[in-house]
């Protein structure tokens, strides 16, 4: 029994595999041969899966020590002020933003490991270095504050921010290359074994997201602020020579990673045309074509650089346009525009209404665990009802979750002010009047969607209250369970619609342009990230708290409405098709 699927409409890959229930018992009863030796996980250790794993693992580890450890990093440098990590939140965010395109077309227009080995060898490096100069920096602070007047002091903030701030863009490459081309190759295009590898991923993802920070904390408590910087300079050597080695044997075991779709460069090696399979140009095109190409490469080389850079942004954005999963990536980058997260933004409001640390730090524990179960309902849900299926109901069991925190916000104990919630005709109390608090200055976990995050939203790291708590406890916890419940529970459903649009842009999006719409997804998520920084900033108090949670509901709402209507759209079309 065999079924055929089209992996790759634009690009014309069709394979051939066997369902995923024949596969697996056929792989059941192999093993199960008397008198054959039993070699089934030593085939499996050296397989392309786990080798996968194992450096996803050691990348992912390495991310979220260093996204941890420069927050707290750069807070301590410039005094226990907010300025420095502000300033380099925007910067992420707004690199990423204008550069998505570039680097997903990048990714497109090269092979595979040159790629990997590439971003993996840059972003390492520059981890290390910024380790390195945070080292000395930390070691000879009051020493390079007297040179140049301070200025030295400025130009080494600025390097470390530059640094760390190219290891990110070079980790969103990494991620693209990995978990959104690589993986679909290896799997043969089977949406079983897809789904399944997603899944592991995301586990790997949630176990390191707290495990890492924990660690390296406790280094930079128990030592010192010097010796996290070389922890982490030491686990990035070793992990780029691990993570070389066994993504240079993947690539070497896979035969299908080293195909690429060919394209026209210039004598500069800028490209001209990107070349799909199973396209057909036209005679006349051809023609009006080659005409166009000789008016560009009579054209200044500086000129045409910055050309092709802003026809491949624009190029990729159009073609993230034209995508059939359109409304579910957009969907999906809607919500990042939301507070309702463990990062420090909430913990911060959680502190002002009397929760200790230690609860906290259990909460996040939990909150991992609900993770990890919704990764589990995924592949279930997926193999029982399909993938469109499962985006819709994990949407409504995140929108049925959050109706919780809605309910907080009105609950006794909120400190919600909910003459906000009118336009100002009711008299309100100065802002000289109203208690202010601070965000903690933990080392914040990083928003659950990340991309590839991991990305990482370095935006959700900003500390936004003015002055220190108060202590003085609320009246009544009743408001702030319910926020942490429909948080914790909302991550089931939460999770499992991250991995269904995941897989549909994995699925559709045609091989030749795989990089660039993932390039450009990164691109929105930030974008919408942006948005959420700009919100708190504008509304940091915590009797602003419940608007947030309101404006977020609604941002996730729409969210999800996107997916509804792609989901609608394409069960027509199949309908039609059949």
């Amino acid at each position: 029994m065999s079924q055929q699927t089209d992996a790759s409409p634009c690009g014309g890959v069709v394979v051939e595999f066997e369902c995923d229930d024949v596969k697996d018992s056929t792989a059941k009863h192999t093993r199960s041969i008397p008198g054959e030796p039993n070699c089934e996980s030593l085939i499996y250790l050296k397989g392309p899966k786990f080798l996968i794993y194992v450096s996803g693992a050691l990348s992912m580890w390495g991310d979220r020590m260093w996204h941890f450890a420069i927050s707290v990093f750069l807070i301590e440098l410039y005094g226990h002020n907010l300025l420095l990590t502000a300033v380099f939140g925007l910067v992420v965010a707004g690199s990423v933003l204008l550069l998505g395109a570039l680097i997903g077309d990048w990714v497109d227009r090269n092979p595979r490991n040159k790629v990997a080995h590439a971003s993996l060898f840059i972003q390492n490096i520059s981890v290390t270095i910024c380790s390195i100069v945070l080292m000395l920096v930390f070691s000879y602070k009051q020493r390079i504050e007297e040179i140049w007047d301070g200025w030295l002091t400025v130009v080494c903030y600025t390097v470390v921010i530059i640094l760390a701030d190219v290891a990110n863009l070079a980790s969103t490459a990494l991620t693209i290359t990995i978990q959104r081309d690589w993986i679909v190759v290896i799997t043969g295009y089977n949406r079983g074994h897809l789904a399944g590898m997603n899944a592991t991923m995301r586990r790997i993802d949630q176990v390191t997201n707290i495990l890492a920070p924990l660690a390296v904390g406790q280094v930079m408590t128990l030592a010192s602020n010097v010796v996290g910087c070389g922890f982490i300079l030491a686990w990035n050597l070793v992990s780029l020579i691990v993570e070389f080695f066994f993504l240079s044997r993947v690539y070497r075991i896979v035969p299908a990673l080293s195909v690429t779709l060919p394209g026209i460069f210039d004598p500069n090696g800028l490209p001209l045309v990107r070349s799909y399979s199973n396209t057909k140009i036209p005679l006349a095109s051809n023609r009006s074509s080659n005409v166009h190409l000789k008016e560009i490469t009579n054209l200044p080389l500086c000129f045409r650089r910055f050309r092709w850079l802003v026809s491949t942004c624009k190029d990729g954005w159009m073609a993230y346009y034209r995508q059939p999963v359109f409304l579910a990536g957009m969907g999906l980058a809607f919500l990042y525009t939301t507070v309702l997260g463990f990062d420090c933004i909430t913990t911060g409001y959680a502190y002002t209404q009397g929760i200790s640390g230690s609860l906290l730090s259990l909460l996040m524990g939990v909150s991992a665990i609900t993770g990890l179960m919704g990764t589990v309902m995924f592949t279930r849900l997926r193999k029982t009802y399909g993938l469109i299926n499962t985006g819709i109901i994990s949407s409504c069991l995140h929108l049925g979750c959050l109706l919780l925190c809605v309910c907080s916000v009105f609950a006794p104990g909120s400190p919600m002010d909910h003459s906000l919630l009118v336009p100002y005709f009711s008299s309100t109390s100065s802002v000289s009047q109203r208690q202010k608090h601070t965000y903690p200055l933990t080392g914040g976990s990083n928003q659950p969607l990340l991309p590839d995050r991991s990305s990482i939203h370095w935006t959700n790291n900003t500390v936004l209250f003015d002055n220190d708590p108060s202590g003085t406890t609320p009246e009544s916890y009743i408001s702030i369970i319910l926020l942490f419940l429909g948080v914790i529970t909302a991550r089931i459903g939460l999770w499992s619609f991250d991995l269904t649009v995941t897989q549909l842009l994995q699925e559709t999006i045609c091989e030749s342009e795989r990089g660039v719409v993932n390039g450009v997804q990164s691109s929105v998520n930030y974008l919408m990230d942006l948005l959420h920084f700009i919100m708190v900033i504008s509304a940091p108090q915590p009797e602003h708290f419940g608007i947030l949670v309101i404006i977020s509901v609604l941002f996730i709402t729409t969210g999800h409405s996107m997916y509804f209507l792609y989901a609608h759209k394409a069960k027509r079309k199949h309908r039609l098709d059949t």
